[in-house]
């Protein structure tokens, strides 16, 4: 998810999720306050709160969701973001956002950058999460804002990234589809690799992800929102239609993000 500042919300680029969704230009910026009781509305007790940086800038800066994190009587965490474009001070900019701030992951978008997780400029990044202990969270399946969604592909990039990268956990948003199938792959290849459903409602599940869900992949899927896209109480509306067992909702809901988190 997300707390966004009014250079993230109005951006450009997302003039199709704001078709899709019904919102509009905000005019003024989100108290922290609307956040947390959004998050109170659906029984949601911590957030994973991301800042967003890319060639043009931050548009929710580290120091933005430290502050956001501050107000939210410890309902958000803080993950980070980084500038891929200079590595060294990346990787100096996390170690500060884990270590200073207390941010519990980072989080690349790789459309934003038109650069694959492949691409050279991410490799210290993930050695750095590696020593710090943290997980490495992305994006795959299509882009639904207006920019290409070649990076998204799990095959071959996160499978590269795994192989190269053993140790590091990697959490991959936003479910993966068209290439669910591919995801689940993945998934199912690599220890460290996980799945979250940020930007999709319960009912949107694809079918193969909810047997997952209900099978050999329970311990492998995340909850997610991608607030304030989707509100939580919205992505959770038809969970019981799924037909999770108890263990593989409570892991689903909780348990996964606990573990993989370290929360």
């Amino acid at each position: 998810m997300q707390h966004p500042t009014l250079r993230h919300s109005n951006h450009e680029m997302f003039a199709s999720l704001r078709r899709w969704t019904g919102q509009g230009l905000l005019k003024e910026q989100l108290p922290v306050g609307a956040t947390v009781a959004a998050m109170a509305a659906a029984g949601v007790e911590v957030g994973l709160c991301a800042a967003w940086y890319g060639p043009q800038g931050p548009l929710i800066s580290n120091n933005e969701v430290a502050s956001f994190v501050s107000q939210s009587d410890g309902l958000l965490r803080g993950v980070a973001g980084a500038d891929l474009t200079r590595p060294v001070q990346a990787v100096r900019e996390l170690r500060r956002a884990v270590e200073e701030l207390d941010f519990t992951a980072l989080r690349v978008v790789p459309w934003l950058w038109e650069l694959p997780p492949t691409d050279r400029l991410y490799y210290p990044l993930y050695a750095a999460c590696v020593d710090l202990g943290i997980p490495f969270c992305t994006q795959v399946g299509h882009t639904g804002p207006l920019r290409p969604s070649e990076t998204g592909r799990p095959i071959p990039y996160i499978d590269q990234v795994a192989l190269d990268f053993p140790e590091l956990t990697i959490v991959c948003g936003h479910i993966g589809y068209p290439w669910t199938t591919e995801m689940i792959a993945v998934a199912d290849k690599h220890a460290n690799v996980f799945i979250d459903t940020s930007a999709y409602t319960a009912r949107r599940y694809p079918r193969e992800l909810v047997e997952y869900m209900r099978g050999r992949g329970r311990r492998k899927v995340l909850f997610g929102t991608n607030y304030p896209m989707i509100t939580p109480a919205r992505a959770l509306e038809h969970l019981g239609d799924l037909d999770l067992d108890e263990e593989a909702t409570e892991l689903f809901l909780a348990g996964n993000a606990r573990r993989v988190f370290n929360l």
